[in-house]
Formats: C-alpha cells, structure tokens, sequence
C-alpha cells in the first residue's frame, strides 16, 4: 500500500516491486490454467531433429503457456528464419534479436534446447516491459515538469497493469515496442522542450528519437505512426527558415530530416528483404505482390492471410471482439482529444512564467503531437484491423496513461476505480485464456 501512496518516497523501487508482484499474480493465473486449449500448436514447437534436448519439464510448462497464438510464429522464424510468406507479418526485428540473443548464448556455452527462443523471447519482454515502465515515468516527468513525482508514478503505474496484460510478458513484440516509442519520445521531449534546440546534441537527440522509432517500427508496424512527430518538427523548422539562413536550422532540418528517414527504414528494410527473396529470383514463381506498383509483403500477408483491411472485420459476427474492445477504444479516444487543449505546464508550481514559456510550448507541442498519434491508431485499429488487439497495440501509447493520472489526481475516483478494475479483470480473464490458447488473441 505504501508503494502506492508515498511513491514519492522511492518511486523506482515501489514501480519495481507493483512489477514484480503483477507479472507473478499474472503467471500464477497463466500456469493454473487448465488443458492444452483447442489447439496444440505449441506442442509442434517441441519437434524435430532436436527433440533430444528439451527444456527442464517445469520451464517447458510455463513456455508451454506462454507460447500461444502468434508467440509460435514469433518463436518458429527466430529460430529457423522467415520460411511461410504469411510470417512476413509478425515483426522482423523482434526475430531478429531473439536470434542475436540466442547465438550469444550459445556462444557463452549454453545447450541447444528447443525452446530456448522462447525462453529468450519471455526474457525480452519482461525487461521490456520493466524498461517501458521507467521510460514512461521519465517521460512524464520531463513533460509534465510542474507536476509531483506522484504523477509520474501512477502513469507508470497504469503502465505496469495495462490490459494488454500477458501478452507483454509472452514471445510478442508489444512491449519491445513500447520500450523503443517511449525512449523515442523522450529522447525527443529532451531535444525540443528545454531550452530550444541550439546545439547539436540537441539535433543528435533528435537522430537519435527517429533511429528508435526505426527500430520499434521493424518490432511493430504501428510504431511508424510516431514519425509525425519528427514530420511536425520538419515543418516547424522550415518555417524558421523564413527569418534567414542559419547554420542552426539547417542543421536541425537534417537532423530532423535523416531521422524520419530511419522512421520510414523500419518499415522499408523488412520489405526490401522480403522482396530480394520472393521476387528476385529467377525462375521461380512471382507472388502477385511483386508485380504492384509498391510490392509491400506485409500490406499483402495482411491483406490475402489476415483479411484485413477497410471495415473487412465490420460483420456481425464480430459483434463480440468489438465490444471486448470497445472500453479501450473509449479510453483512448477520450484521453486523445483530452490532450489536444493540454498544456502539461499548467499545474502545481508556476512560479517561473519564463520557464513555463519555453519549455511549456515545447511540451505542449510533443504532448498535442501524441494524442494525434493515438487518435491516429484508435481511426486506423477501428476501420483496417483485428479490433480486439488494441487492447494490447495501446501500451505502446502514453496519452492514455495521464489521463487515467489526471484523473486520479483530480479525485475522479468512480472514473480512475472503473478504468483500473476494467484494466485488472481484463488483463486477469484474458490471462486464462490465452494460456489456454483460447480467444480473444
């Protein structure tokens, strides 16, 4: 309780100790969960030349339960490559970096057992999603500058207990992308909000935002939706190009500049190694995506696999994922718009109007360019998409988190009691039964 009301007190310890006390109750729910579930795909995991060396039984149970739905195409391509053209839809850098960790271990010694890379994969999103939370206290403590450390707490807070729940503890890429969106976007805050940028380091923050952004989009398709904050930043800067040249400017303007071109990267690599593979060879059958006027492998595995696209999930018989999501299209539509009228400097302690000036409009400008991002992903999840996953999609988005801290503060405690037990229960119940690979997935 105390790590609750006196965070202020330590607040990295107390948000590590919330961590660690859910994942537990989350894996204690995963591991009571009964049967195999209606499919036994990751029991397919534990095949093949190298089933003489499997994991102790007991880590093989909770990778066993861990390992459901999309985990397996996750774990299968980190361990043997991107072999069905249907895979190209499950994030290349994430299988990549299972990979990269995996040689590491084996180089270090360790046995080649099956399953190692979803041992590997659960390890990942653990310290992920840890490291996500402390990016996302960071971030709202530079934002939110005038706010208490309390503030910043319960942020993270909601962070840890999102409903996104095991899916960010599981062989899935959602928490990899939250680390890298919001480590992004504080590199980014810390270029813009204080001071203006002048100096280069400022510009290298900058570079450096974008190169995150890349990567989180190589992880997650919809991390390439934080690109418009380095597009709104590209405009504002060549708008000062009115007052003159200056070595400044321009300086920023490229640095802005290669870092929205690391954003597009993320999304460009993947697709360009795809395409060497598929479409050029000779003499081997052309996939129909080769010959389009922007052969992308993911739009079209989407598209032929996955069905998705505009209002394709708009049937009735998915009635129920939609109202499944609904709570969560709600939050993140409500806090979006919320943010929009914000200026995150106008709370508690605004004795320095110069400060609040400068650093004020620089958060406000970040802080108004995220609730577009999220209002942007709520529009496209909505209208193009498998709705049910953005219960797990928006924990890569901070809007929604101060708004859910706005409210506590405030004392909307119907409102901040209503989003947590909704947040709790989803989290737990889904928890069941993915581990029991039933849906919603």
């Amino acid at each position: 309780m105390e790590s609750w009301t006196r965070p202020q007190d330590n607040p990295i310890r107390s948000l590590i100790t919330l961590f660690v006390a859910w994942k537990a109750l989350l894996l204690l729910v995963a591991t009571c969960s009964p049967g195999l579930g209606y499919d036994t795909s990751t029991s397919l995991f534990y095949g093949g030349p190298d089933h003489d060396n499997p994991l102790p039984l007991a880590l093989r149970y909770i990778v066993g339960k861990l390992t459901r739905w999309d985990a397996i195409y996750f774990v299968k391509a980190s361990r043997r490559g991107y072999l069905f053209e249907q895979e190209w839809a499950f994030g290349w850098g994430f299988t990549r970096v299972i990979a990269l960790c995996v040689e590491g271990l084996k180089k270090l010694g360790v046995s080649n057992y099956v399953g190692l890379e979803a041992v590997v994969a659960i390890c990942i999103a653990h310290v992920s999603h840890l490291l996500s939370v402390l990016a996302v206290f960071s971030l709202t403590r530079a934002l939110f500058f005038n706010h208490s450390v309390t503030f910043a707490f319960r942020a993270a807070a909601f962070h840890i207990i999102s409903p996104g729940g095991l899916f960010l503890s599981s062989p899935y890429a959602e928490s990899s992308c939250a680390l890298l969106s919001f480590t992004g976007c504080l590199l980014f805050t810390k270029s813009i909000v204080h001071k203006r940028p002048t100096t280069a380091n400022h510009d290298l923050l900058v570079l450096l935002s974008g190169i995150c952004f890349g990567i989180a989009t190589t992880f997650r398709s919809n991390g390439i939706l934080y690109g418009l904050l380095l597009l709104e930043e590209a405009f504002r800067t060549l708008l000062m190009l009115k007052d003159g040249l200056q070595i400044s400017v321009i300086r920023r303007l490229l640095a802005t500049g290669l870092g929205g071109m690391s954003v597009g990267a993320g999304f460009l690599v993947p697709q360009y190694i795809a395409y060497s593979e598929y479409c050029g060879e000779t003499g081997t059958i052309i996939r129909p995506w080769c010959q389009r006027s922007l052969p992308s492998i993911y739009t079209f595995v989407q598209d032929y696999y996955w069905n998705c696209g505009f209002l394709r999930y708009w049937t009735v018989s998915n009635v129920p994922l939609f109202l499944l999501a609904m709570p969560m299209f709600v939050i993140l539509t409500i806090s979006g718009f919320w943010a929009l009228k914000l200026n995150p400097s106008d709370k508690q302690g605004q004795s320095d109007k110069a400060k609040r000036t400068k650093e004020g409009s620089g958060a406000q400008q970040v802080v108004r360019n995220l609730a577009v991002t999220q209002l942007s992903l709520v529009a496209l999840t909505l209208s193009t998409a498998h709705v049910q996953i953005v219960t797990r999609i928006s924990s890569a988005f901070p809007v929604w988190l101060w708004y859910g801290s706005n409210a506590s503060q405030d004392g909307k405690t119907m409102l901040v009691g209503g989003l947590v037990k909704f947040m709790v229960i989803y989290a737990l119940v889904q928890g069941g039964l993915y581990a029991s690979f039933l849906p919603p997935a």
